[in-house]
């Protein structure tokens, strides 16, 4: 019977995932049903970038904002220019601060700094205290859930594996060992099934009534007259992948991974 066991552990890592995910469902209903925060107020360009992407997001906006008001040159090449010094926000001057006094800088070390600098930290200590952001690393949301389940399946079906090919003998045949392993695997499969139809994509950083906000960002998007705000907007809510210029596309093809808050 050495593999009861690991069926056990089994049970005991799907059973823990599903338990994380269902309280975390009940948690964004709750807030979702009972927040209005945020509700009678829109999103500027920098929060919705941060709901959408994260620190990253708001780095890869403020360059693209600038280079399309030619106060940046964004090369193919990765790296960015200076053509105006005088930031006219926060994140502006903190994106020059990165480039350096020489005003020339590869984008992806000006990306990292700006993303981890005081001024994006400062407006995500906002979003949050508006009950629009949630703070990175509690452990609480549905995606940070979701993870955990994904990271349950193959380590159920380890230990399956595990079970059937150890050597040592066992009474009951390894088809009947299979399907009571079979039990704990259909249960993380079927707790991500559900996730996949009853619950809504959600970014990691918004809460429920952030991701209201954002869907309302996306439709103003959409039917925006102004075309540098409904281009703004895309590249804040979408990334990089909305900017239509190839010189800009290929300059942030040069960019390290994503940076986390």
């Amino acid at each position: 019977m050495f593999w009861v066991p690991l069926l056990l552990l089994a049970w005991a890592i799907a059973g823990v995932a599903g338990l994380r995910l269902c309280r975390a469902a009940v948690r964004e209903a709750a807030a979702a049903a009972g927040d209005g925060a945020g509700g009678r107020r829109g999103l500027t360009l920098y929060e919705a970038a941060f709901l959408s992407g994260g620190p990253a997001r708001v780095a890869d906006l403020t360059l693209v904002a600038m280079a399309r008001q030619r106060r940046l040159l964004l090369a193919h090449t990765g790296w960015a220019t200076v053509v105006d010094p005088r930031g006219r926000d926060d994140m502006e001057r903190t994106v020059i601060r990165a480039i350096g006094p020489e005003g020339q800088s590869p984008i992806a070390p000006v990306r990292k700094a700006a993303a981890t600098a005081e001024a994006v930290r400062a407006l995500a200590e906002r979003l949050v205290r508006a009950g629009l952001a949630v703070r990175e690393g509690d452990g609480r949301t549905i995606a940070q859930a979701l993870r955990r389940m994904r990271l349950a399946v193959p380590a159920v079906a380890g230990l399956a594996a595990a079970a059937l090919l150890m050597p040592a003998p066992s009474p009951m045949p390894r088809p009947l060992i299979a399907l009571w392993f079979a039990l704990p695997l259909a249960f993380t499969l079927g707790c991500l099934a559900i996730a996949r139809f009853e619950l809504s994509p959600a970014s990691p950083w918004a809460s429920p009534a952030g991701q209201r906000l954002l869907a309302s960002a996306r439709r103003a998007a959409a039917g925006d007259t102004d075309d540098d705000r409904a281009y703004l907007t895309s590249v804040a809510v979408r990334g990089v992948h909305a900017v239509g210029e190839p010189q800009v596309r290929a300059a942030f093809a040069h960019r390290e991974p994503r940076v986390e808050w």
